[in-house]
């Protein structure tokens, strides 16, 4: 469950991203320059790169540390797998 106050910036985040990608898909249908897209592109990476450490962040906060304080040792692992598998598709 993502914290409340957590929430509100996600969104933001994503809707920002959302409206961007909008705005560039016109660009390259216009013909505008290639840096100018670049840049509009690099600002949609780096909200959807903010929206996902928020989210890693609150993960780790709420059912990350409820699994590990928990006894179950299967469900330990298994979320222990899950942010493994995250961490490598974020880092490829």
């Amino acid at each position: 469950m993502i914290v409340e106050n957590k929430k509100k910036k996600i969104l933001i985040n994503f809707k920002k991203a959302s409206g961007l990608l909008s705005k560039i898909a016109d660009m390259v249908e216009n013909d505008h320059y290639c840096i100018d897209v670049m840049q509009q592109n690099l600002a949609v990476i780096g909200l959807l790169r903010s929206a996902h450490e928020m989210l890693m962040s609150n993960h780790f906060n709420t059912c990350f540390k409820s699994a590990v304080m928990a006894k179950n040792e299967k469900k330990k692992k298994q979320m222990t797998e899950e942010i493994l598998k995250v961490i490598n598709i974020y880092n490829k």
